[in-house]
């Protein structure tokens, strides 16, 4: 037998979640195939098969949370799985057809594994079974309206209505009957009972550890640093006009689009040299100051917002920057991101004008001091030199934590990233 594992996770994860299994017990694999989707705090990664066989195990369920090195099931090298209905079973006689069946019984079917449940121990359906786990349902107490008794899907969503349509009692035994693993979740106020009719036409889904690492590291942002924002706005004329007159030679040139954002990058890192406060972390009663800028990038993806890092911005050429970009958005997309691409942010940048964001007060990314929001490009009536013109403006804001940065260092650092994007020659001069 060959053992399926979790592999290592990476620094500081500790735990994952399977996601799905790709495969079911009996189903035949092939060395390296993808088998199971682990979620962690950080990343989605796939677990592959170590040898060609059959998969003769599952140990780690769906919903589960497992440690690395945890067993998740186990594969028989070089079995071959059982043919399937209508397929010739080998030298196996054909199994004698049940009596008087309720419905037609099939043309044939595969030689049994192991004998049969009895008719009063019908499992309930997996998809029945797995919406019980994640609403804290007994399976046990649903009754089944499938053959033999069995337990359907559609029979765990009427019961879930009807506990939610229920007195208070029962919602307060239901509470009690979470699974062991919600217990690290701080438990929330119970919810208001609402009519049943409205509850058939709810869709309840639990969070992926992916969605509650976001919120709990949100909150206890807001709760921990003394988190203030500054805003400004900038006028992108020159930059556009930069752009316009250069994005086809620079993407010959260099195999990339020119974009906005390693403009962006590029004159935050100047202004976090010149401004050291927004590129530090606190440390219990010590203050790091990052001699170094590694700057995170937003992206928004199906499963939730996760902040790839560019390591070494400030060393790196605006091509650089921009390839690096654009290999981690595509790999964020993918579900390809590696632990690593994920650590280590000295600061962050977050681009809501993507979605048509006019103004935002971004949430700090701990425990970092500073996060500068983008936002929508609009052309507004500004006055330039006595005359009102129509200019593409963009309002930036930066939230810092307060018990680093003073309110002077934020405007001061805001300002400077202004003044870099509108005469963009300076990035170039290092002006």
């Amino acid at each position: 037998m060959a053992e399926i594992r979790v592999p290592t996770l990476g620094e500081s994860v500790t735990e994952a979640t399977i996601g799905r299994w790709f495969k079911k017990a009996g189903d035949a694999v092939r060395a390296d195939e993808a088998l199971a989707e682990l979620e962690t705090d950080k990343v989605t990664l796939e677990v592959n098969a170590p040898a060609a066989g059959v998969l003769a195990e599952i140990v780690a369920k769906e919903g589960e949370t497992v440690a690395p090195g945890a067993l998740l099931g186990q594969i028989a090298e070089g079995a071959v799985a059982p043919a399937k209905s209508g397929q010739t079973a080998g030298k196996s006689p054909a199994p004698k057809p049940a009596p008087a069946p309720a419905a037609p019984a099939p043309k044939s079917a595969p030689a049994p594994a192991a004998p049969a449940p009895a008719a009063t121990e019908m499992p309930p359906a997996p998809s029945a079974a797995k919406i019980a786990v994640e609403q804290g349902i007994d399976i046990a107490q649903v009754p089944g309206s499938g053959k033999r008794g069995q337990a359907l899907k559609s029979d765990v969503v009427q019961f879930a209505a009807r506990q939610a349509a229920a007195p208070q009692p029962a919602q307060e035994g239901r509470v009690q009957e979470l699974p062991a693993q919600e217990a690290r979740i701080e438990a929330p106020a119970p919810r208001v009972p609402i009519p049943q009719e409205d509850a058939r036409r709810e869709e309840r889904v639990k969070m992926t550890r992916l969605r509650q690492t976001i919120a709990r590291r949100l909150k206890e942002a807001q709760n921990t640093a003394a988190m203030l924002t500054t805003f400004n706005e900038v006028d992108l004329s020159a930059l556009i006009e930069l752009r316009k007159r250069y994005k086809e030679a620079f993407e010959k040139r260099h195999g990339v689009k020119l974009g906005f954002m390693g403009f962006f990058v590029k004159a935050c890192c100047q202004a976090l040299e010149e401004i050291p406060a927004v590129n530090a972390e606190i440390d219990g009663t010590d203050i790091i100051y990052k001699r170094f800028c590694h700057i995170g990038v937003a992206v928004g993806t199906e499963k939730g917002l996760v902040v790839p890092v560019v390591r070494d911005a400030d060393r790196l050429s605006l091509a650089e920057i921009e390839k690096t970009i654009a290999e981690l958005g595509r790999k964020a997309r993918e579900g390809a991101l590696d632990i690593a691409d994920l650590q280590g942010g000295t600061f962050t940048i977050s681009n809501g004008g993507v979605y048509g964001s006019l103004m935002s007060t971004p949430i700090l990314n701990a425990p970092q001091s500073g996060i500068l929001g983008m936002h929508k490009i609009q052309e507004r009536p500004v006055v330039v030199d006595g005359k009102i013109e129509a200019r593409p403006m963009m309002y930036l804001a930066l939230s810092y934590d307060h018990r680093v940065v003073d309110g002077k260092e934020a405007v001061t650092f805001l300002v400077r990233v202004k003044e870099l994007l509108e005469d963009p020659a300076r990035l170039a001069l290092g002006l």
